[in-house]
Protein backbone atom coordinates (compact mmCIF):
# COMPACT_ATOMS: atom_id res chain seq x y z
CA UNK A 1 0.00 0.00 0.00
CA UNK A 2 1.39 3.41 -0.99
CA UNK A 3 2.47 5.75 1.79
CA UNK A 4 0.50 8.91 2.15
CA UNK A 5 2.84 11.91 2.07
CA UNK A 6 1.95 14.56 4.59
CA UNK A 7 1.01 17.88 3.06
CA UNK A 8 3.84 20.39 3.32
CA UNK A 9 3.05 23.78 4.72
CA UNK A 10 5.14 26.83 3.84
CA UNK A 11 7.23 28.31 6.66
CA UNK A 12 6.12 31.82 7.53
CA UNK A 13 8.91 34.13 8.70
CA UNK A 14 8.17 37.41 10.42
CA UNK A 15 10.65 39.85 8.85
CA UNK A 16 9.56 42.84 10.93
CA UNK A 17 12.41 42.51 13.41
CA UNK A 18 14.99 42.08 10.63
CA UNK A 19 13.71 45.20 8.83
CA UNK A 20 13.92 47.18 12.08
CA UNK A 21 17.53 46.12 12.62
CA UNK A 22 18.42 46.97 9.00
CA UNK A 23 17.00 50.47 9.25
CA UNK A 24 18.66 51.04 12.63
CA UNK A 25 22.05 50.07 11.18
CA UNK A 26 21.48 52.25 8.12
CA UNK A 27 20.56 55.22 10.31
CA UNK A 28 23.62 54.65 12.51
CA UNK A 29 26.02 54.64 9.55
CA UNK A 30 24.44 57.72 7.98
CA UNK A 31 24.66 59.67 11.25
CA UNK A 32 28.23 58.67 12.13
CA UNK A 33 29.91 58.73 8.71
CA UNK A 34 32.36 61.58 8.22
CA UNK A 35 32.51 62.60 4.59
CA UNK A 36 35.85 63.69 3.17
CA UNK A 37 36.02 67.44 2.70
CA UNK A 38 36.73 68.58 -0.85
CA UNK A 39 40.36 69.41 -1.60
CA UNK A 40 41.17 73.10 -1.90
CA UNK A 41 42.90 72.36 -5.19
CA UNK A 42 43.87 69.37 -7.31
CA UNK A 43 47.18 68.24 -5.83
CA UNK A 44 48.87 65.03 -6.92
CA UNK A 45 51.20 63.97 -4.08
CA UNK A 46 54.29 61.83 -4.68
CA UNK A 47 53.86 58.09 -4.25
CA UNK A 48 55.38 55.90 -1.55
CA UNK A 49 54.99 52.41 -0.12
CA UNK A 50 54.32 53.69 3.40
CA UNK A 51 51.15 52.29 4.98
CA UNK A 52 51.00 54.64 7.97
CA UNK A 53 47.67 56.40 8.36
CA UNK A 54 47.16 60.04 9.27
CA UNK A 55 45.53 60.80 12.62
CA UNK A 56 41.80 61.55 12.34
CA UNK A 57 41.58 64.32 14.92
CA UNK A 58 43.46 67.56 15.73
CA UNK A 59 45.16 67.63 12.33
CA UNK A 60 46.32 70.77 10.53
CA UNK A 61 47.19 70.41 6.84
CA UNK A 62 49.41 72.56 4.63
CA UNK A 63 48.70 72.11 0.92
CA UNK A 64 51.26 73.16 -1.72
CA UNK A 65 50.17 73.14 -5.35
CA UNK A 66 52.41 72.70 -8.40
CA UNK A 67 52.96 76.47 -8.63
CA UNK A 68 54.20 76.63 -5.03
CA UNK A 69 51.04 78.32 -3.68
CA UNK A 70 50.37 77.47 -0.03
CA UNK A 71 47.01 76.82 1.60
CA UNK A 72 46.57 76.39 5.34
CA UNK A 73 43.83 74.02 6.51
CA UNK A 74 43.14 74.52 10.24
CA UNK A 75 41.78 71.86 12.57
CA UNK A 76 38.09 71.27 11.82
CA UNK A 77 36.64 72.74 15.02
CA UNK A 78 34.46 75.85 14.63
CA UNK A 79 35.16 77.29 18.09
CA UNK A 80 38.92 76.84 17.81
CA UNK A 81 38.89 78.24 14.27
CA UNK A 82 37.34 81.45 15.59
CA UNK A 83 39.95 81.62 18.36
CA UNK A 84 42.65 81.18 15.72
CA UNK A 85 41.24 84.00 13.58
CA UNK A 86 41.13 86.29 16.62
CA UNK A 87 44.76 85.51 17.49
CA UNK A 88 45.89 86.15 13.91
CA UNK A 89 43.85 89.36 13.89
CA UNK A 90 45.63 90.56 17.04
CA UNK A 91 49.04 89.72 15.57
CA UNK A 92 48.34 91.57 12.32
CA UNK A 93 46.20 94.31 13.89
CA UNK A 94 43.06 93.36 11.97
CA UNK A 95 39.62 93.37 13.59
CA UNK A 96 37.11 90.84 12.27
CA UNK A 97 33.32 91.19 12.60
CA UNK A 98 31.14 88.45 14.05
CA UNK A 99 29.87 87.64 10.55
CA UNK A 100 33.45 87.27 9.29
CA UNK A 101 34.28 84.99 12.22
CA UNK A 102 31.31 82.77 11.39
CA UNK A 103 32.36 82.70 7.73
CA UNK A 104 35.89 81.71 8.75
CA UNK A 105 34.60 78.90 10.96
CA UNK A 106 33.02 77.36 7.83
CA UNK A 107 36.14 77.61 5.66
CA UNK A 108 38.00 74.48 4.65
CA UNK A 109 41.30 76.27 4.09
CA UNK A 110 42.93 79.71 4.03
CA UNK A 111 44.44 80.61 0.65
CA UNK A 112 44.97 84.37 0.82
CA UNK A 113 47.36 86.74 2.65
CA UNK A 114 46.13 88.32 5.90
CA UNK A 115 45.66 91.67 4.15
CA UNK A 116 43.05 90.12 1.83
CA UNK A 117 41.33 87.84 4.34
CA UNK A 118 38.64 90.31 5.45
CA UNK A 119 37.49 91.00 1.89
CA UNK A 120 37.57 87.25 1.13
CA UNK A 121 35.39 86.45 4.16
CA UNK A 122 32.91 89.15 3.09
CA UNK A 123 32.31 87.35 -0.23
CA UNK A 124 29.17 85.18 -0.58
CA UNK A 125 29.77 81.45 -0.01
CA UNK A 126 29.44 80.60 -3.73
CA UNK A 127 32.02 83.27 -4.68
CA UNK A 128 34.39 81.93 -2.01
CA UNK A 129 34.04 78.46 -3.51
CA UNK A 130 34.89 79.70 -7.01
CA UNK A 131 37.77 81.90 -5.82
CA UNK A 132 41.16 80.95 -7.31
CA UNK A 133 44.15 81.92 -5.19
CA UNK A 134 46.94 83.67 -7.09
CA UNK A 135 49.18 84.32 -4.07
CA UNK A 136 48.14 81.85 -1.41
CA UNK A 137 49.37 82.22 2.16
CA UNK A 138 52.80 83.95 2.04
CA UNK A 139 55.83 81.85 2.96
CA UNK A 140 58.87 83.98 2.18
CA UNK A 141 62.03 85.01 4.01
CA UNK A 142 60.52 88.31 5.17
CA UNK A 143 56.85 87.32 5.29
CA UNK A 144 56.14 83.94 6.89
CA UNK A 145 52.40 84.15 7.45
CA UNK A 146 52.07 80.40 6.92
CA UNK A 147 54.30 79.73 9.92
CA UNK A 148 52.26 82.24 11.94
CA UNK A 149 49.09 80.23 11.20
CA UNK A 150 50.79 77.09 12.48
CA UNK A 151 52.27 78.84 15.54
CA UNK A 152 48.99 80.50 16.56
CA UNK A 153 47.16 77.18 16.12
CA UNK A 154 49.66 75.51 18.46
CA UNK A 155 49.12 78.32 20.97
CA UNK A 156 45.44 77.27 21.11
CA UNK A 157 46.25 73.57 21.41
CA UNK A 158 49.86 72.34 21.63
CA UNK A 159 48.66 68.80 20.81
CA UNK A 160 47.70 69.71 17.26
CA UNK A 161 49.42 67.63 14.58
CA UNK A 162 50.54 68.76 11.14
CA UNK A 163 50.56 67.09 7.71
CA UNK A 164 52.03 68.55 4.53
CA UNK A 165 50.58 67.69 1.14
CA UNK A 166 52.69 68.83 -1.80
CA UNK A 167 52.28 68.23 -5.50
CA UNK A 168 54.77 65.85 -7.08
CA UNK A 169 55.91 68.69 -9.38
CA UNK A 170 56.38 71.32 -6.63
CA UNK A 171 59.88 72.80 -6.71
CA UNK A 172 61.98 71.74 -3.73
CA UNK A 173 63.14 75.28 -2.69
CA UNK A 174 59.50 76.16 -1.90
CA UNK A 175 59.09 73.19 0.41
CA UNK A 176 62.58 73.69 1.87
CA UNK A 177 61.59 77.19 3.01
CA UNK A 178 58.55 75.71 4.76
CA UNK A 179 60.67 73.09 6.55
CA UNK A 180 63.10 75.79 7.69
CA UNK A 181 60.23 77.94 8.96
CA UNK A 182 58.86 75.03 10.99
CA UNK A 183 62.34 74.41 12.36
CA UNK A 184 62.55 78.06 13.46
CA UNK A 185 59.50 77.60 15.72
CA UNK A 186 60.90 74.26 16.94
CA UNK A 187 58.10 72.23 15.35
CA UNK A 188 59.94 69.24 13.97
CA UNK A 189 57.40 66.41 13.84
CA UNK A 190 54.93 66.28 10.95
CA UNK A 191 53.58 63.92 8.29
CA UNK A 192 54.13 64.07 4.53
CA UNK A 193 51.01 63.00 2.63
CA UNK A 194 51.71 60.58 -0.21
CA UNK A 195 49.67 58.39 -2.51
CA UNK A 196 49.86 54.62 -2.07
CA UNK A 197 52.27 52.75 -4.29
CA UNK A 198 52.45 48.98 -4.72
CA UNK A 199 55.40 47.52 -2.86
CA UNK A 200 57.60 45.85 -5.52
CA UNK A 201 58.76 43.32 -2.91
CA UNK A 202 55.25 41.85 -2.66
Amino acid sequence: MARIKPKRHGVALDMTAMCDVTFLLLTFFIMTTQFKKPDVEQIKPPSSISEKLLPDASLMIINVNKDGIFYFQPVDNATEKIQLLERMGQKYRITFTDAEKVAFSKLTAVGVPMGQLKSFLDLPADKQKDFKATEGVPMEDTNKQLIDWVQQSLAINPNYKLAIKGDVTTKYPKVKGLFEGLRDIDFLKFWLITSQETNPGN
